[in-house]
């Protein structure tokens, strides 16, 4: 069953917007203007942790070379990620091509994109990634599905000791394959839809995550957390969020 598919049995009207031509005609504009990027290799990772240690300023310019390959993404000639955004900075973007008579509260918008982007952390000053966004519009990182959340310490440890021999990197994500998600992963697009709830649960009701960590709402930070709260529960709704839908659905009907 289709997240579409699913909306649509709690009665709620879906309309998804695939086109490419739609992208590239409306957003191109706002990419040269509003898109601030930084290198990926500025990254360091440290059991999963992600650091960026340098703040993106609002109105700074990107590069030449970084419009260009962002109007590669756009036309779909490359599938490459190698920039890093800044998802505040990008979300404006997605507004922005939101028409204006579609942004009230009645709207709930859910960009789903390949970006990998991360928010800027006050309390310890650094960049994290993030596997979504959630506001006017809600944005999902597909790539942000498999980078962000942290995998299980022992592959980083691991890894290291691989790099350091040469060893083949696909023998040990061979070994964890059941323990994240990864690239071309059956399980992407099913996570996903766990994750477009949770904007919908964002705009019904101000609050997209739940406690309960077989919710398909919980807020999980480790792979295997995803893969518990989105595969592995015996539920799609804990018994509290699929009663705040239900009585939802019996006042509307009343």
């Amino acid at each position: 069953m289709t997240l579409v598919d699913i909306l649509k049995l709690k009665d709620i009207d879906v309309t998804l917007l695939v086109s490419p031509e739609y992208l590239s005609s409306h957003a191109y504009k706002y990419w040269i203007v509003f898109v601030f990027s930084v290198s990926i290799q500025h990254l360091t990772f440290v059991y999963g942790k992600n650091r960026l240690n340098q703040k993106i300023l609002s109105g700074q310019e990107p590069l030449f070379g970084e419009i260009k390959y962002e109007k590669r993404r756009i036309l779909g000639q490359t599938r490459s990620f190698g920039i890093l955004y800044d998802g505040f900075h990008l979300q404006e973007v997605f507004r922005e091509i939101i028409p204006s008579e579609e942004r009230g509260l009645q709207f709930v918008h859910i960009f789903f994109a390949n970006h990998l982007f991360a928010t800027w952390g006050e309390g310890d000053r650094r960049y994290h990634l993030r596997t979504n966004i959630y506001g006017m519009p809600s944005l999902i990182s597909t790539t942000g599905l498999v980078e962000a959340p942290a995998k299980p310490r022992k592959y980083y440890l691991l890894k290291q000791q691989y790099e350091r021999l040469g060893k083949d990197l696909m023998k040990l994500k061979h070994r964890f394959e059941e323990r994240f998600i990864d690239y071309e992963d059956k399980r992407l697009a099913e996570v996903a839809k766990g994750y477009a709830m949770k904007a919908v649960f964002c705009a019904l009701t101000g609050d997209p995550f739940c406690g309960n960590k077989v919710c398909r709402l919980y807020n999980a930070h480790r792979q295997e957390e995803v893969i518990g709260a989105q595969l592995g529960g015996d539920y799609q709704l804990c018994p509290h969020h699929q009663g705040l839908l239900d009585e939802m659905r019996r006042g509307e009907a009343a």
